[in-house]
């Protein structure tokens, strides 16, 4: 049987790869948050690394920084690990130019006084401690915005899944946000298919998981008038850079990994919505 520990298992991207680690026979602990590490002697078997700070990441630095490298460097200390995927993100790219097409090798842009990049650094520690305490163990695999319609998170995306099922058909909902914005959506399922690929199968230091393409927002509202029946009103037509772009060929060819884009995994479950009752969520 195979064997998993998932730190961070509680969260919305380590619940979803537990369940489906359990579901397809591996044998998973998923260690309380103050668990002890290393655990030298411990099988660990292949290792999830799922904490991590996002959202309030800049009201808890010291936190922040300990989640994302202070744990892992005790982790990956431990021998008693097949192998290790840490879980980044591609918003280490937002340094890039507007639109930039990058890739694994991209530089990383980062400004020591900039606030959001404390999140960007303590990251960039964490991927920097695969490399030098588990080279050819420890692999990095660079999440783009992850969402599921069937289980909605705090993201904008999953938040607005839920908006949408609750509001009756033919309504409309208010969005503080421009139809001019827009990033990359990678489906929950399809980020951990990615991961465990990683895990068994990737020989590289880092993957981008992502869709490899920007949905902006009027394209979203779009999808979702036309299969949902719901209309968005934004507040603002503000403009902003596009993001970069991250390219997942290395994980297509190497892993023969293919994400679905947005419409594709929405479009039925939205179409769905327009058959509740209204005001009942799906």
């Amino acid at each position: 049987m195979k064997r998993a520990t998932v730190l961070g298992g509680r969260g919305f991207v380590g619940r979803g790869l537990v369940a489906h680690l359990r579901a397809t026979g591996w044998q998973v602990e998923v260690p309380p948050r103050d668990a002890v590490f290393p655990r030298r002697g411990t099988p660990l078997g292949h290792v999830f690394y799922c904490a991590g700070l996002t959202a309030d990441f800049a009201r808890r630095p010291g936190e922040t920084l300990e989640a994302h490298a202070g744990l892992l460097a005790r982790v990956l200390e431990s021998d008693a690990f097949d192998a290790l995927v840490y879980l980044s993100s591609t918003r280490l790219y937002d340094g890039r130019g507007a639109g930039e097409t990058v890739n694994e090798d991209t530089p990383i842009a980062i400004r020591p006084d900039h606030p959001r990049h404390l999140y960007d650094v303590t990251k960039l520690a964490g991927e920097t401690l695969c490399a030098s305490l588990a080279p050819g163990r420890a692999r990095v695999a660079r999440l783009a915005c992850v969402y599921d319609e069937t289980d909605p998170d705090d993201g904008f995306l999953g938040a607005l899944l839920a908006r949408v099922a609750a509001t009756p058909a033919g309504g409309t909902l208010a969005l503080d946000s421009s139809p001019r914005l827009g990033r990359d959506y990678v489906h929950r399922a399809d980020a951990i298919a990615a991961l465990v690929a990683i895990a068994e199968r990737g020989t590289r230091l880092v993957y981008n998981v992502a869709s490899g393409t920007t949905l902006h927002n009027d394209a979203l509202a779009a999808l979702i008038a036309r299969t949902a029946d719901r209309r968005i009103a934004f507040a603002h037509e503000r403009d902003a850079p596009a993001p970069p772009v991250a390219s997942i060929a290395r994980a297509r060819a190497e892993l023969d990994w293919h994400p679905a884009e947005v419409p594709a995994r929405l479009g039925p479950w939205l179409a769905t919505l327009t058959r509740e009752p209204q005001g009942t969520p799906a």
